[in-house]
């Protein structure tokens, strides 16, 4: 099993799309009005239409705008460098500016437009891989 995508759901996918092309300088692919995709070498990020949730079994299954649990996380080559890029922009959203945590990381943590939380981060101690 691998984890492959993280669907967010949206009322406003176009000011999402817009959100996240910003912030990670790359594409979206907008296959139709209700669906697009952020592809990186690693995992995807789906952003939905509410509309989406009709074959999903109704709009109950999911809401929009609704998440308080989930952080989504982005490795970048510097924080410190992609912060001073993109300070400006996401004034708005900044929920905690470049910080070192105690397991090693230095994280910039921001909501975007729907108050899903979104972490750049860059390890700044050696990653063990599995």
């Amino acid at each position: 099993m691998s984890l492959v995508s993280i669907r967010i759901i949206t009322a406003d996918i176009n000011r999402l799309v817009k959100f996240y092309e910003q912030v990670t300088g790359m594409p979206i692919v907008q296959y139709t009005p209700d669906f697009a995709e952020l592809q990186t070498k690693t995992a995807t990020l789906a952003i939905g239409s509410t509309r989406t949730l009709q074959f999903f079994g109704g709009e109950s299954v999911a809401q929009a705008a609704q998440n308080r649990s989930a952080i989504i996380e982005f490795l970048v080559d510097d924080v410190e460098k992609d912060y001073e890029i993109l300070a400006e922009f996401l004034q708005p959203y900044i929920v905690q500016k470049p910080t070192t945590m105690p397991w090693g990381n230095k994280s910039l943590l921001f909501r975007d437009p729907d108050g899903n939380l979104v972490n750049l981060f860059t390890p700044v101690t050696p990653i063990n891989v599995l």
